[in-house]
Order: C-alpha cells, then sequence, then structure tokens
C-alpha cells in the first residue's frame, strides 16, 4: 500500500470507531437493513412479501458479498444496483423483492443520516469528556493567580482556572447546538424517484395512507422517530450544512484553546504534555514544541474551510435533484468527522497532561501588578490625606518612569520604590508591599469558577455520566 496515497486522517488523526463509522462494512450493512426494513414494511402493508424471504435478507444483513458487487459495478456503473444484483445472488427467494419500489436515495441518503448520527454521538461523548477533564483542571487552579491578557497585554488579574472556563463554555455552546442538530435529524424514508412516492402510491394501490404509514415504520425500525415531511429524491443537503456547521464550531472552539495554550508556552506559564523521548526540533534540540496543540489548530482550519462544501452543494442543487453532491458528499462529510475525531482526541491528550508552572505565573504577575495596584495605593493614599487628582497624576508620571525603567533598560519594575519615595504619597515601601498580594486583584474568578461548574458543567456531566472515563490515544 505504500506505492499509492494514503489518507492521513486515516493512518495519523481518527480513531478507529470514527474509522468504522465511515467504512464500507457500516455503509453496507446499513443498506441491507434498510432493504429488511422496507421488505418487512411492505410485507406489514399487505404486499405479497413472504417470512421466508425477509428471513433469507436478514441471514445474510452482514456478510456482504463485496467482490460479486464490484464486478458488476464494472458493468452496470452503477453502485446500488451493484448492491441489490450482489445481495440477490446470496438470497435467490427474495431476489425480486429487494429494492421494491425504491429509487437509489433510499439506500443512500438514509444510510448517511444514519452514519452522520452515529458520527455525531461518537463527537458527543468525545466532547463531554474533554469538557469533564478541563472541569477538573479548572477546580484544581481556581485560585491560582495570573496575569489576564488583553490585546495580548498585560491586564487586570484573573486565575489559571478562570481562563479554563472560558474554554469550556464554548464546548458548552458546541454541545447545546450538536445536541439541536442530533435531536432534529430525521430519515428520507421511501420518497421515490422525485419524492412523490409515485411508485408506493402504485404499489398501494392508491392508498395514501399506507404511503405516509411506510414512512413512519421504516423510521421507527431504524430508531427515528419521523422522516422529513417533504423532499425531491434526496434529503434537503442543508442537513449536510447543519451538521458541518456543528463540527466547524467545535473546530473553532477547539483552534482558540490551542492558541492559547501556544501563547502560554511561549511564556513558559502553561505546557502541552511532552513526552520523555519526543523530539522538539531535528536541529535545536533542547526545544519543546507544543507540536499537539499546533496539530490541533491545524486540523481545525481544514474543518472549518470543509463547511463551505456542503454550502455550496446546497445552494446549487437543481430542483428536486442533480448528482453533483455525490463525489462532494463522499469527501467533505467523513472527512469533517475524522478530523473532528482526531481535534477532540488530541484536545483531551493535551488537557489530560497540561503541565502549569506557578512560579513562572508569579514571577510574570509580580512584574506587572505594581502597575495594576495603582489604584487600590492611591485610595489608601487618599485615606491617610491626599488630593485624589493630584496622586493620579503623580502615578500617571511615576508609572511611565517605571515602564522606562522597564522597557528601555531593562530593569525589574520598581514602581513601588518611586512611589514610597514621593511624600505625596506618604506610604512607607513595607506598606506598599502589602499591596501585592495577587489574590486580592482576581475580583470574583475562583467563586465564578465553582459557579461554572456547580450550575453549568456538572449538570451536564452528571446527565451523561455514562461516557465519561475516554482516554485518548495518539497517534504520532
Amino acid at each position: 500500500m505504500n506505492d499509492r496515497y494514503q489518507s492521513p486522517l486515516s493512518e495519523r488523526y481518527a480513531s478507529k470507531e470514527m474509522q468504522y463509522i465511515f467504512s464500507p462494512d457500516m455503509k453496507f450493512t446499513t443498506w441491507r437493513k434498510l432493504w429488511i426494513a422496507l421488505a418487512e414494511t411492505e410485507k406489514e402493508l399487505g404486499l405479497p412479501i413472504t417470512q421466508e424471504q425477509i428471513d433469507e435478507l436478514k441471514a445474510h444483513a452482514e456478510d456482504i458479498n463485496y467482490d460479486v458487487a464490484k464486478e458488476r459495478e464494472k458493468i452496470v456503473r452503477h453502485d446500488v444496483m451493484s448492491h441489490v444484483y450482489a445481495y440477490g445472488q446470496q438470497c435467490p427467494k427474495a431476489k425480486g423483492i429487494i429494492h421494491l419500489g425504491a429509487t437509489s436515495c433510499y439506500v443512500g441518503d438514509n444510510t448517511d443520516i444514519i452514519i452522520m448520527r452515529e458520527g455525531l454521538r461518537l463527537v458527543r461523548k468525545k466532547l463531554i469528556n474533554v469538557i469533564a477533564e478541563l472541569a477538573k483542571f479548572a477546580a484544581a487552579y481556581k485560585d491560582q493567580p495570573t496575569l489576564a491578557f488583553t490585546h495580548f497585554q498585560p491586564a487586570q488579574p484573573t486565575t489559571v482556572g478562570k481562563r479554563a472556563t472560558l474554554w469550556m463554555q464554548e464546548l458548552c455552546i458546541d454541545l447545546e447546538d450538536l445536541d439541536y442538530v442530533l435531536g432534529s435529524l430525521k430519515l428520507l424514508g421511501s420518497k421515490g424517484t422525485t419524492g412523490t412516492q409515485a411508485s408506493f402510491l402504485e404499489l398501494f394501490d392508491g392508498d395514501h395512507e399506507k404511503c405516509r404509514r411506510a414512512d413512519r415504520m421504516i423510521a421507527e425500525k431504524m430508531g427515528f422517530d419521523s422522516c422529513y415531511p417533504v423532499s425531491g429524491q434526496t434529503y434537503s443537503r442543508k442537513i449536510d450544512t447543519r451538521v458541518l456547521n456543528v463540527l466547524a464550531g467545535i473546530a473553532q472552539s477547539a483552534h482558540k484553546f490551542s492558541n492559547d495554550i501556544r501563547l502560554l508556552q511561549h511564556l513558559k506559564e502553561v505546557e502541552e504534555p511532552f513526552e520523555k523521548t519526543q523530539i522538539g526540533s531535528s536541529a535545536m534540540a533542547y526545544k519543546r514544541n507544543p507540536m499537539r496543540s499546533e496539530r490541533i489548530a491545524s486540523l481545525s482550519n481544514y474543518v472549518m474551510a470543509d463547511v463551505m462544501n456542503p454550502m455550496m452543494v446546497a445552494s446549487t442543487q437543481w430542483f428536486e435533484r442533480t448528482l453533483d453532491d455525490s463525489a462532494n458528499k463522499r469527501l467533505s462529510v467523513p472527512e469533517g468527522f475524522l478530523a473532528v475525531d482526531g481535534i477532540l482526541d488530541l484536545y483531551l491528550n493535551v488537557v489530560d497532561g497540561l503541565v502549569v508552572y506557578p512560579k513562572v505565573i508569579e514571577k510574570h504577575l509580580m512584574a506587572e501588578l505594581p502597575f495594576m495596584a495603582t489604584e487600590n495605593i492611591m485610595m489608601d493614599a487618599v485615606k491617610a490625606g491626599g488630593d485624589r487628582q493630584e496622586l493620579h497624576e503623580r502615578i500617571r508620571e511615576l508609572s511611565m518612569e517605571a515602564g522606562k525603567n522597564v522597557k528601555v533598560n531593562g530593569q525589574d519594575n520598581n514602581l513601588l520604590e518611586l512611589i514610597a519615595a514621593d511624600p505625596a504619597f506618604g506610604l512607607s515601601l513595607d506598606e506598599l508591599k502589602k499591596t501585592m498580594d495577587p489574590s486580592r486583584y482576581v475580583g470574583r474568578a475562583p467563586k465564578q469558577v465553582e459557579e461554572f461548574l456547580e450550575e453549568v458543567v456538572n449538570p451536564i456531566l452528571e446527565a451523561n455520566k455514562d461516557l465519561l472515563g475516554m482516554t485518548a490515544q495518539i497517534n504520532v
């Protein structure tokens, strides 16, 4: 196999579980289950189909004779009819009733919906496990003060745990979107060649109610509540856009997380896992590159771009259908799922092994904290009898001087010393240093973490506790 292209999504990134969902075995066994559901439904609605025929179909639901189907497709150039033929070779008694009244989209489109549902369920499981791991991290570091950044410039402090709630909240929004789309998925059902159910109306001797019941019965047999009420030959391709929008939303959230981790790793405050034998650079042996976070970003870019595919397909379908969706769907939908699967495995792996360096965090914070403490210092000086307007101007001037010492002269921040030496403030250096407790400047951050976990995250985890406990293995 080394003499032909192999998809990195399969070789390097996606899990075996997700690869199976989009495998030929999953696809073609689902086709056969749909043919069985159709035959059972038609029998139950009065068509002359025997239980013996249905039993024969069930006996060969999973032992697919791929070789026969492949050879047949070379002749007829039609994948569905090739598999109808191959199934018929294994089921001679049922051969004449396979695919009765249906068009190709009966198996093709219904299977696509079923596979996307299974893919979303696996994505959902992994998403919830990432949220659970982030919740542990946020709880562990809810009280750890750290510099916050706006414009990547030092700003009023937050806590390490509070920052993690920002990552979590975006994933919770993604989960809401996913649950909505997952809960709203319907089957195409048995709509016929242009969606009019004309062939089924003929089979059921003009009985409209039986045509409607056929849709409901097939949906129930395949584990769905209902079918889309109207269609052309296909389900609306907007459904694919909806699904990939959910995947792209997860990719957005993961990319944002990976950006933050990469910046924090540059600051040496937080690092992604780095194994003992891992090589960061072929030239610079000391390097510890954030390669997993970079891979999250790379795959996320792909998924966010991929969502354009179903948008263009849906917008350019002609009337009841054209076939220019087919080749695109075979690529864009599976690859979107495989890429997000890889992203979530990486996300879980990174969060599970995040390394926090409190001493570095404290060093960075204390270098900037005097600037941020100036309002408190000014209030203390006013209480001691100073003039607020005059003190504000003096602090502004001294802050500029201290900033110059740091930026131009490469010295430590000496703002406290400058203030202590200024008689306008009437405060000693020891008194000023007492204001330098970082926990005084993080506001409600620790409490916000507790409230977010208790009110938002824990109910999600409790409702999905049967899905928890995943660990992520990454291939490279």
